[in-house]
């Protein structure tokens, strides 16, 4: 979900025009528009709280001041961005990396010819990101591609943005994987467990269940931090923590090519 807020008219001409961009962009995306609710902290902050990513067209002090009681970390708060007035100007201010708001903002200065200004450590770039999976055996093709989707969505990208989608070697016959790669025009690529052991200090979500059953720590973060690793040269890291269907888990990955030097550590 999407939430737009506003405190002034000129604002609200401004929300009201973006959130028409966004649902052309993507119908299905969710999408509200609010001017001056009432009381305007709690209002942001409950849809903060419920992980909605935020639009918010006012004083970044005002925003800042705003959130500050209800943030928790970087791996968990979701993406925030704040637009003045006119358009101008789009700041990732929340979640820059993990959350994708760097990449999200670079989208939403796109829709509105704006400038992006982005205060992370690492200026922006053109990324590389990889998806990592893991699935229960005979997991449907459709479940993959479905869920899938709503990971891209959260993260405000599309299948597009992705190079790769990749899995731990016990899976390289794992057919809905086959599908869903070769059915987006992606490339399926399957690593040892020993190999995904190189990026174990990365993971967000370790799981000894999972390396007591396939001996790695997770597969679908591993995967994803290792095929992005691979694919540039550079550090990669985590813009999406592995998520989780009763069938299958997804992770998103980023790294930067060759002589855009390292990720920042902060958001």
């Amino acid at each position: 979900m999407i939430r737009i807020f506003a405190l002034t008219d000129a604002g609200a001409r401004l929300g009201e025009r973006l959130k028409a961009m966004l649902l052309n962009h993507d119908p299905d995306c969710l999408v509200s528009f609010e001017l001056k609710p009432q009381p305007f902290a709690a209002q942001v902050q409950a849809a903060f709280s419920q992980a909605d990513r935020l639009i918010l067209i006012c004083a970044t002090g005002i925003a800042v001041r705003t959130l500050a009681p209800v943030l928790t970390n970087k791996y968990q708060d979701p993406a925030v961005l704040v637009l003045d007035e006119q358009g101008q100007f789009v700041i990732p201010l929340l979640s820059g990396h993990e959350g994708g708001a760097n990449e999200w903002g670079r989208q939403i200065s796109h829709m509105l010819e704006a400038h992006l200004a982005v205060t992370t450590a690492q200026p922006y770039l053109q990324p590389v990101y990889t998806i990592g999976m893991g699935c229960e055996r005979h997991c449907s093709h459709a479940h993959l591609l479905e869920f899938l989707n709503q990971c891209l969505t959260q993260q405000g990208l599309t299948i597009d943005d992705i190079v790769s989608i990749n899995s731990i070697d016990i899976k390289a016959d794992e057919q809905g994987l086959i599908e869903l790669a070769q059915g987006l025009g992606k490339s399926f690529q399957t690593y040892s467990a020993q190999t995904l052991a190189a990026v174990n200090d990365l993971l967000i979500n370790p799981s000894q269940y999972v390396y007591d059953t396939v001996g790695v720590y997770g597969v679908a973060e591993s995967a994803a931090l290792w095929s992005a690793q691979q694919a540039t040269g550079n550090a990669a890291e985590l813009i999406q923590a592995k998520l989780k269907t009763p069938k299958a888990t997804c992770a998103i990955a980023r790294a930067f090519p060759p002589g855009a030097g390292s990720v920042g550590e902060e958001d």
